[in-house]
């Protein structure tokens, strides 16, 4: 525990509340590269202390930045919370108690922690220069990120946990002007990666961007076809509101309680899987990480759970408490993992969608979407045939229903999936 949270916590215990101490701290490198030149470096570091008070059944919160604060700004800090904790309509469900928390494996690399930003920067310069050397007819832009942070969580009930971990992000961005075609690609990681994989940034960017030039509208399609990755993502963000505790406490989900049936494929939220970017071994709570199954088998097992919403609808919390130490927690996901099955996709011939976008614009609880194809294509006879600007529609209740993985997975940072076989309708 770091000392100004250890001077927090002795003031207090001096008051008749509960309390949770949440703090964090680290800092960032990241570099833009526009037209393959570093056009921007920035360095950032963050820290400061969350505190929340609970107080006849009404909860109070506030924030300091920085970690070094004045024995006056610690006492100002608990007056805060606690004075609006009296004034609150926001309703306090008690805090977690402490429980066995499993530390998750490779979320950590000294290297990140320790690489000088001096190094950082060369290393961005040397992106700029991979992209120089592999550009054709395409412009090329994209980002590269460096972090390390630690979060702690102390609470009156006896957690006292905190966690080191590093990222590393990487993206790349291809366009050709005429005929027109994008491309894009990005990925995260908790460890340094080697230079082949700034490499394969640029050359998936500039593969898709190749194709997304040759695109051509098609014709209106219903039937069998195939998501990659990037489509299913979209759509299971379209579903994935349903399962979040407080959409389904306050009705505004499809589903008021586990049992209901979706389909046949299994989707899980894993926190605790080894050197993923959204594992953790602890949420925003001090709630142990852990697998939770969200549909298993196409039957609705669980919801993504805080410990408040937990308490609402009378299950146990999942350890989905996301956070800053600017805010309260939020339910949000972990690592996302749709199963793999049993159909053979990589070889598959027909209408097979890689991207889409304008997920925001559907309605989650009525299922219903459109979204703007980015690109696609169509394999037949071993020929490719690529398209882009259709309309993929329908209900991704419906669809889901008719959702069959494929064997091989792909991850998309914290998303794993196989492509996915689906009825679907392009306008």
């Amino acid at each position: 525990m770091i000392e100004a949270v250890e001077r927090l916590v002795k003031l207090l215990e001096s008051e008749n509340v509960e309390w949770e101490v949440f703090y964090q701290f680290g800092r960032s490198g990241s570099f833009r590269i526009e037209r393959e030149t570093l056009e921007r470096s920035q360095r950032k570091f963050y820290s400061g202390i969350g505190l929340r008070v609970g107080l006849k059944g009404r909860l109070g919160f506030s924030y300091i930045t920085g970690l070094h604060p004045s024995e006056e700004e610690l006492k100002k800090l608990v007056e805060r919370a606690v004075k609006l904790a009296k004034i609150s309509e926001v309703p306090f469900r008690g805090f977690p108690a402490s429980g066995r928390v499993n530390r998750v494996r490779g979320i950590y690399d000294r290297t990140i922690d320790e690489i000088p930003f001096e190094e950082a920067h060369r290393l961005a310069l040397e992106y700029a220069e991979l992209m120089q050397e592999k550009k054709g007819e395409e412009t090329l832009s994209g980002s590269l990120s460096l972090a390390v942070g630690t979060s702690g969580v102390v609470n009156s009930n006896g957690i006292e946990l905190e966690e080191r971990s590093t990222y590393m992000g990487v993206s790349a961005y291809a366009v050709i002007s005429e005929p027109p075609g994008t491309g894009s690609y990005r990925q995260s990681f908790t460890s340094l990666q080697p230079v082949e994989e700034l490499e394969r940034a640029v050359e998936k960017a500039v593969d898709e961007a190749r194709l997304s030039a040759r695109a051509k509208k098609l014709e209106s399609y219903s039937g069998e076809l195939v998501l990659e990755p990037n489509a299913l993502a979209s759509l299971i963000e379209v579903f994935l509101s349903n399962l979040y505790g407080d959409e389904v406490y306050h009705g505004r989900s499809r589903f008021s309680k586990p049992g209901d049936e979706i389909g046949s494929f299994t989707l899980v939220d894993d926190s605790t899987l080894p050197a993923l970017p959204g594992s953790y071994s602890f949420d925003g709570e001090g709630v142990p990480g852990q697998r939770t199954v969200l549909v298993g088998d196409g039957i609705v097992r669980n919801f993504l759970l805080d410990h408040t919403y937990a308490s609402f609808l009378g299950m146990e919390s999942t350890g989905n408490a996301l956070r800053t130490f600017r805010s309260v927690p939020y339910i949000g996901t972990s690592n996302l993992i749709l199963e793999p099955g049993d159909e053979s996709l990589e070889d598959y011939e027909g209408v097979i969608v890689r991207k889409v976008f304008g997920e925001h614009t559907a309605n989650p609880v009525s299922g219903d979407f459109s979204l703007t194809v980015e690109l696609g294509y169509v394999i037949e006879n071993g020929e490719l045939k690529p398209f882009k600007d259709n309309m993929l529609v329908g209900n991704v209740f419906e669809l889901l229903r008719t959702l069959k993985p494929g064997r091989k997975v792909e991850r998309i940072s914290s998303f794993v999936s196989p492509r996915g076989l689906v009825e679907g309708r392009l306008v």
